[in-house]
Protein backbone atom coordinates (compact mmCIF):
# COMPACT_ATOMS: atom_id res chain seq x y z
CA UNK A 1 0.00 0.00 0.00
CA UNK A 2 1.30 3.39 -1.23
CA UNK A 3 0.54 6.50 0.75
CA UNK A 4 -0.12 10.03 -0.42
CA UNK A 5 2.99 12.23 -0.90
CA UNK A 6 2.89 15.05 1.24
CA UNK A 7 5.36 17.53 -0.25
CA UNK A 8 4.78 20.19 2.81
CA UNK A 9 6.49 17.74 5.17
CA UNK A 10 9.02 17.47 2.22
CA UNK A 11 9.98 21.04 2.41
CA UNK A 12 9.68 21.07 6.22
CA UNK A 13 11.82 18.23 5.86
CA UNK A 14 14.43 20.85 3.48
CA UNK A 15 14.15 23.83 6.02
CA UNK A 16 15.14 21.51 8.97
CA UNK A 17 17.99 20.13 7.17
CA UNK A 18 19.07 23.61 6.68
CA UNK A 19 18.76 25.04 10.26
CA UNK A 20 21.05 21.69 11.08
CA UNK A 21 23.62 22.38 8.69
CA UNK A 22 23.99 26.01 10.29
CA UNK A 23 23.95 24.67 13.97
CA UNK A 24 26.77 22.15 13.18
CA UNK A 25 28.23 25.08 11.65
CA UNK A 26 28.14 27.03 14.66
CA UNK A 27 29.44 23.72 16.34
CA UNK A 28 32.42 22.82 14.22
CA UNK A 29 33.85 26.36 15.08
CA UNK A 30 32.87 25.70 19.06
CA UNK A 31 35.14 22.77 19.02
CA UNK A 32 37.99 24.30 17.05
CA UNK A 33 37.78 27.33 19.31
CA UNK A 34 38.26 24.74 21.92
CA UNK A 35 41.16 23.09 20.31
CA UNK A 36 43.18 26.50 19.41
CA UNK A 37 42.44 28.06 23.44
CA UNK A 38 43.28 24.70 25.05
CA UNK A 39 46.31 24.89 22.73
CA UNK A 40 47.20 28.23 24.20
CA UNK A 41 46.44 27.32 27.74
CA UNK A 42 48.78 24.43 27.57
CA UNK A 43 51.65 26.31 26.26
CA UNK A 44 51.01 28.89 28.68
CA UNK A 45 51.36 26.70 31.66
CA UNK A 46 54.37 25.01 30.67
CA UNK A 47 56.11 28.42 30.24
CA UNK A 48 54.72 29.24 33.82
CA UNK A 49 55.66 26.03 35.13
CA UNK A 50 59.49 26.51 33.33
CA UNK A 51 59.88 30.18 35.22
CA UNK A 52 59.02 28.69 38.84
CA UNK A 53 61.50 25.68 37.82
CA UNK A 54 63.94 28.31 36.48
CA UNK A 55 64.39 27.00 33.08
CA UNK A 56 63.63 28.38 29.73
CA UNK A 57 60.85 26.67 28.10
CA UNK A 58 62.94 25.30 25.19
CA UNK A 59 65.24 23.45 28.43
CA UNK A 60 61.65 22.28 29.63
CA UNK A 61 60.76 20.35 26.62
CA UNK A 62 60.98 16.27 27.90
CA UNK A 63 61.01 13.22 25.76
CA UNK A 64 57.20 12.52 24.69
CA UNK A 65 55.36 10.27 27.26
CA UNK A 66 53.48 7.29 25.21
CA UNK A 67 50.33 8.73 27.19
CA UNK A 68 48.79 9.43 30.61
CA UNK A 69 47.45 5.51 30.62
CA UNK A 70 46.08 3.54 28.21
CA UNK A 71 42.81 2.51 27.54
CA UNK A 72 42.13 -1.27 28.04
CA UNK A 73 45.00 -1.93 30.16
CA UNK A 74 47.42 -1.18 27.42
CA UNK A 75 49.30 1.75 29.62
CA UNK A 76 52.55 -0.68 29.90
CA UNK A 77 53.04 -0.89 25.60
CA UNK A 78 54.57 1.84 23.61
CA UNK A 79 53.25 2.69 19.80
CA UNK A 80 54.93 0.84 17.87
CA UNK A 81 55.67 3.16 15.42
CA UNK A 82 57.54 5.72 18.44
CA UNK A 83 61.26 4.65 18.06
CA UNK A 84 64.16 6.42 19.68
CA UNK A 85 64.49 6.87 23.77
CA UNK A 86 60.89 7.53 24.31
CA UNK A 87 60.64 8.40 28.28
CA UNK A 88 57.36 7.79 30.66
CA UNK A 89 56.05 11.44 31.78
CA UNK A 90 54.69 11.68 34.89
CA UNK A 91 50.89 11.47 34.88
CA UNK A 92 49.47 14.37 35.12
CA UNK A 93 46.61 15.38 36.96
CA UNK A 94 43.85 15.97 34.46
CA UNK A 95 43.03 14.55 31.08
CA UNK A 96 44.15 17.62 29.27
CA UNK A 97 45.38 20.52 31.49
CA UNK A 98 47.16 20.75 35.26
CA UNK A 99 50.08 19.63 33.91
CA UNK A 100 52.63 18.62 36.57
CA UNK A 101 56.43 20.71 36.50
CA UNK A 102 57.74 21.58 33.58
CA UNK A 103 57.71 18.16 32.02
CA UNK A 104 54.15 19.06 30.77
CA UNK A 105 55.81 19.73 27.30
CA UNK A 106 55.68 16.11 26.13
CA UNK A 107 51.90 15.26 27.22
CA UNK A 108 48.90 13.89 26.02
CA UNK A 109 45.36 14.05 26.70
CA UNK A 110 44.75 10.69 29.05
CA UNK A 111 45.07 7.22 27.55
CA UNK A 112 41.61 6.34 29.30
CA UNK A 113 39.32 8.66 27.41
CA UNK A 114 37.65 9.49 31.01
CA UNK A 115 36.45 12.93 31.85
CA UNK A 116 38.99 15.44 33.88
CA UNK A 117 38.10 18.26 36.13
CA UNK A 118 38.90 21.12 34.38
CA UNK A 119 35.83 22.86 32.95
CA UNK A 120 36.66 23.61 28.43
CA UNK A 121 33.66 26.60 28.21
CA UNK A 122 34.27 26.31 24.33
CA UNK A 123 33.50 22.29 24.29
CA UNK A 124 30.73 22.45 26.28
CA UNK A 125 29.25 25.15 24.18
CA UNK A 126 30.25 23.05 20.94
CA UNK A 127 28.48 19.66 22.70
CA UNK A 128 25.38 21.94 23.57
CA UNK A 129 24.91 22.86 20.25
CA UNK A 130 25.80 19.34 18.74
CA UNK A 131 22.92 18.06 20.47
CA UNK A 132 20.67 21.01 19.03
CA UNK A 133 21.21 20.64 15.46
CA UNK A 134 21.23 16.67 15.97
CA UNK A 135 17.42 17.39 17.42
CA UNK A 136 16.49 19.87 14.54
CA UNK A 137 18.41 17.15 12.16
CA UNK A 138 16.15 14.59 13.90
CA UNK A 139 13.05 16.48 12.63
CA UNK A 140 14.09 16.90 9.24
CA UNK A 141 14.65 12.93 9.07
CA UNK A 142 11.50 12.30 10.25
CA UNK A 143 9.57 15.30 8.69
CA UNK A 144 11.20 13.76 5.28
CA UNK A 145 9.80 9.98 6.57
CA UNK A 146 6.10 11.15 7.22
CA UNK A 147 6.32 13.29 3.57
CA UNK A 148 7.24 10.06 1.92
CA UNK A 149 5.15 7.58 3.99
CA UNK A 150 7.94 4.88 4.56
CA UNK A 151 10.94 5.02 5.99
CA UNK A 152 13.22 7.63 4.64
CA UNK A 153 16.53 6.07 3.23
CA UNK A 154 15.38 5.17 -0.62
CA UNK A 155 17.92 7.01 -2.43
CA UNK A 156 21.22 8.63 -1.83
CA UNK A 157 19.72 12.30 -0.59
CA UNK A 158 18.19 10.27 1.74
CA UNK A 159 20.82 8.11 3.23
CA UNK A 160 23.21 11.12 3.21
CA UNK A 161 21.08 12.80 5.32
CA UNK A 162 20.10 10.07 7.78
CA UNK A 163 23.72 8.59 7.62
CA UNK A 164 25.32 12.22 8.70
CA UNK A 165 22.23 12.20 11.65
CA UNK A 166 22.88 8.64 13.01
CA UNK A 167 27.08 9.52 12.80
CA UNK A 168 26.60 12.67 14.98
CA UNK A 169 23.84 10.78 17.27
CA UNK A 170 26.22 7.70 17.66
CA UNK A 171 29.01 10.55 18.50
CA UNK A 172 26.66 12.07 21.44
CA UNK A 173 25.97 8.33 22.45
CA UNK A 174 29.69 7.64 22.77
CA UNK A 175 30.41 11.02 24.46
CA UNK A 176 28.59 10.32 27.47
CA UNK A 177 31.18 7.86 28.00
CA UNK A 178 34.26 8.44 26.80
CA UNK A 179 35.95 12.36 26.23
CA UNK A 180 35.91 12.33 23.00
CA UNK A 181 35.08 15.74 22.19
CA UNK A 182 38.70 16.04 20.65
CA UNK A 183 36.49 14.33 17.71
CA UNK A 184 33.96 17.10 17.26
CA UNK A 185 35.55 18.76 14.44
CA UNK A 186 36.10 15.54 12.26
CA UNK A 187 32.92 13.98 12.74
CA UNK A 188 30.32 17.81 12.66
CA UNK A 189 32.69 18.55 9.95
CA UNK A 190 32.07 14.98 7.83
CA UNK A 191 28.32 15.80 8.86
CA UNK A 192 28.23 19.09 7.22
CA UNK A 193 30.05 17.92 3.88
CA UNK A 194 27.53 14.75 4.49
CA UNK A 195 24.40 17.42 4.19
CA UNK A 196 25.51 20.05 2.00
CA UNK A 197 26.48 17.43 -0.79
CA UNK A 198 23.22 15.87 -0.04
CA UNK A 199 21.42 18.97 -0.73
CA UNK A 200 23.46 20.55 -3.50
CA UNK A 201 24.83 17.09 -5.95
CA UNK A 202 22.05 14.69 -4.60
CA UNK A 203 18.66 16.35 -4.27
CA UNK A 204 15.75 14.38 -4.66
CA UNK A 205 12.17 15.51 -3.93
CA UNK A 206 9.73 13.38 -2.05
CA UNK A 207 8.56 10.76 -3.32
CA UNK A 208 7.76 6.84 -3.85
CA UNK A 209 10.10 3.97 -3.63
CA UNK A 210 10.68 1.97 -6.47
CA UNK A 211 9.25 -1.14 -6.84
CA UNK A 212 12.22 -3.12 -6.03
CA UNK A 213 13.03 -1.32 -2.85
CA UNK A 214 9.14 -1.85 -1.18
CA UNK A 215 10.20 -4.22 0.90
CA UNK A 216 10.39 -4.75 4.51
CA UNK A 217 14.30 -5.81 4.14
CA UNK A 218 14.69 -2.09 2.97
CA UNK A 219 14.55 -1.30 7.05
CA UNK A 220 16.12 -4.25 8.00
CA UNK A 221 19.55 -3.99 5.15
CA UNK A 222 19.68 -0.35 5.52
CA UNK A 223 19.40 0.64 8.55
CA UNK A 224 22.31 -1.73 9.35
CA UNK A 225 24.60 -0.34 6.49
CA UNK A 226 23.90 3.00 7.89
CA UNK A 227 24.85 2.56 11.65
CA UNK A 228 28.03 0.59 10.09
CA UNK A 229 28.30 3.19 7.99
CA UNK A 230 28.34 5.60 10.83
CA UNK A 231 30.99 3.84 12.99
CA UNK A 232 33.12 3.64 10.38
CA UNK A 233 32.84 7.87 10.35
CA UNK A 234 34.34 7.74 13.82
CA UNK A 235 37.18 5.39 13.35
CA UNK A 236 38.09 7.18 10.33
CA UNK A 237 38.25 9.86 12.09
CA UNK A 238 40.50 8.10 14.99
CA UNK A 239 42.93 6.47 12.48
CA UNK A 240 43.19 10.04 10.64
CA UNK A 241 44.39 11.26 14.22
CA UNK A 242 46.39 8.52 14.94
CA UNK A 243 48.72 9.16 11.98
CA UNK A 244 49.02 12.76 12.99
CA UNK A 245 49.61 11.56 17.03
CA UNK A 246 51.75 9.14 15.75
CA UNK A 247 54.11 11.49 13.48
CA UNK A 248 53.69 14.33 16.71
CA UNK A 249 54.97 11.57 19.03
CA UNK A 250 57.96 10.52 16.78
CA UNK A 251 58.84 13.91 16.05
CA UNK A 252 59.01 15.15 20.29
CA UNK A 253 61.24 11.82 20.73
CA UNK A 254 63.47 13.17 18.37
CA UNK A 255 63.77 15.90 20.11
CA UNK A 256 61.76 18.67 17.63
CA UNK A 257 59.61 21.11 18.30
CA UNK A 258 55.84 20.45 19.06
CA UNK A 259 54.47 22.27 16.74
CA UNK A 260 50.59 20.33 17.09
CA UNK A 261 50.13 22.07 20.75
CA UNK A 262 46.42 20.97 19.68
CA UNK A 263 47.59 17.59 19.73
CA UNK A 264 47.81 17.31 23.16
CA UNK A 265 44.15 17.26 23.57
CA UNK A 266 44.17 14.14 21.59
CA UNK A 267 45.14 10.99 23.62
CA UNK A 268 48.42 8.69 22.41
CA UNK A 269 48.40 6.96 19.13
CA UNK A 270 48.08 3.60 20.90
CA UNK A 271 44.82 4.37 22.35
CA UNK A 272 43.50 5.68 19.72
CA UNK A 273 44.40 3.08 17.45
CA UNK A 274 42.70 0.41 20.24
CA UNK A 275 40.02 2.46 20.79
CA UNK A 276 39.42 2.76 17.01
CA UNK A 277 40.02 -1.39 16.79
CA UNK A 278 37.63 -2.06 19.09
CA UNK A 279 35.03 0.21 17.50
CA UNK A 280 35.89 -1.53 13.57
CA UNK A 281 35.36 -4.69 15.15
CA UNK A 282 31.56 -3.87 16.28
CA UNK A 283 31.11 -2.11 12.59
CA UNK A 284 32.71 -4.85 10.90
CA UNK A 285 29.90 -7.33 12.53
CA UNK A 286 26.95 -5.00 11.80
CA UNK A 287 29.10 -4.72 7.56
CA UNK A 288 28.70 -8.29 7.93
CA UNK A 289 24.47 -8.47 8.73
CA UNK A 290 24.67 -5.83 6.00
CA UNK A 291 26.21 -8.41 3.42
CA UNK A 292 24.05 -11.16 4.58
CA UNK A 293 20.86 -9.24 4.61
CA UNK A 294 21.01 -8.05 1.39
CA UNK A 295 21.92 -11.23 -0.40
CA UNK A 296 18.45 -12.81 1.01
CA UNK A 297 16.80 -9.81 -0.14
CA UNK A 298 18.51 -10.36 -3.50
CA UNK A 299 17.25 -14.01 -3.45
CA UNK A 300 13.73 -12.75 -2.72
CA UNK A 301 13.65 -9.68 -5.44
CA UNK A 302 15.85 -11.47 -8.38
CA UNK A 303 15.26 -14.99 -7.10
CA UNK A 304 19.50 -15.19 -6.69
CA UNK A 305 21.90 -14.33 -3.28
CA UNK A 306 24.56 -13.11 -5.55
CA UNK A 307 24.67 -11.72 -9.37
CA UNK A 308 28.16 -9.71 -9.19
CA UNK A 309 26.43 -6.52 -9.81
CA UNK A 310 28.63 -3.67 -8.95
CA UNK A 311 27.14 -2.62 -5.53
CA UNK A 312 27.24 -6.23 -4.70
CA UNK A 313 30.81 -6.51 -5.69
CA UNK A 314 31.81 -3.09 -3.63
CA UNK A 315 30.07 -3.61 -0.69
CA UNK A 316 31.89 -7.46 -0.43
CA UNK A 317 35.21 -5.39 -1.01
CA UNK A 318 34.79 -3.33 1.79
CA UNK A 319 34.21 -6.58 4.22
CA UNK A 320 37.17 -7.95 2.62
CA UNK A 321 39.05 -4.71 3.66
CA UNK A 322 38.10 -4.64 7.12
CA UNK A 323 38.28 -8.24 7.77
CA UNK A 324 41.87 -7.85 6.65
CA UNK A 325 42.27 -4.84 8.48
CA UNK A 326 40.45 -7.01 11.82
CA UNK A 327 43.22 -10.19 10.63
CA UNK A 328 46.46 -8.71 10.55
CA UNK A 329 46.12 -6.21 13.35
CA UNK A 330 44.85 -9.51 15.73
CA UNK A 331 47.10 -12.26 14.32
CA UNK A 332 50.04 -10.67 12.32
CA UNK A 333 50.83 -7.79 14.46
CA UNK A 334 49.88 -4.77 12.05
CA UNK A 335 49.75 -2.21 14.55
CA UNK A 336 50.37 1.35 14.56
CA UNK A 337 50.59 3.55 10.99
CA UNK A 338 50.26 0.45 8.71
CA UNK A 339 46.45 -0.59 11.58
CA UNK A 340 45.67 3.21 10.94
CA UNK A 341 46.16 3.15 6.64
CA UNK A 342 44.01 0.11 6.33
CA UNK A 343 41.19 1.23 8.48
CA UNK A 344 41.43 5.19 5.90
CA UNK A 345 41.53 3.00 2.97
CA UNK A 346 38.32 0.79 4.12
CA UNK A 347 36.40 3.50 4.72
CA UNK A 348 37.36 5.36 1.60
CA UNK A 349 36.21 2.33 -0.04
CA UNK A 350 32.86 3.02 1.92
CA UNK A 351 32.90 6.55 0.00
CA UNK A 352 33.69 5.13 -3.14
CA UNK A 353 30.90 2.91 -3.39
CA UNK A 354 28.23 4.85 -1.86
CA UNK A 355 29.40 8.16 -4.52
CA UNK A 356 31.16 6.78 -7.75
CA UNK A 357 29.66 3.35 -7.86
CA UNK A 358 25.92 5.09 -7.14
CA UNK A 359 26.50 7.47 -9.83
CA UNK A 360 28.44 6.01 -12.74
CA UNK A 361 28.18 2.43 -12.54
CA UNK A 362 24.64 0.85 -13.84
CA UNK A 363 22.95 -2.05 -11.80
CA UNK A 364 20.35 -3.86 -10.11
CA UNK A 365 21.20 -1.56 -7.28
CA UNK A 366 20.94 2.00 -9.26
CA UNK A 367 18.77 3.96 -6.50
CA UNK A 368 20.76 6.90 -6.81
CA UNK A 369 17.38 9.22 -7.22
CA UNK A 370 19.42 11.40 -9.78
Amino acid sequence: MLFSINETMGQYSELFMLLAAGTYTVAFIAFAWDLAKSSKMLRAVDLKAAELSGQTAEAARVPVGVGAGAAGGDADRADSDVSGPVGRAERPTSSSSGRSGAAGAGYTADGSMRYGGERRVPARVAVALTVLGAAIHAAGVITRALGAGRVPWGNMYEFLTTGAFVAVAVFLLVLIRRDLRFLGTFVIGLAIIMLVAASIAFWTPVGHLVPALQSYWLIIHVSIAVMSSALFTLTFAMSALQLVQSHRQKTIAAGGADKLGFMRLVPNALSLENLSYRINAIAFVGWTFTLMFGAIWAEKAWGRFWGWDTKEVWTFVIWVVYAGYLHARATRGWTGTRAAWLSIVGYLCVVFNFTIVNQFFNGLHSYSGL
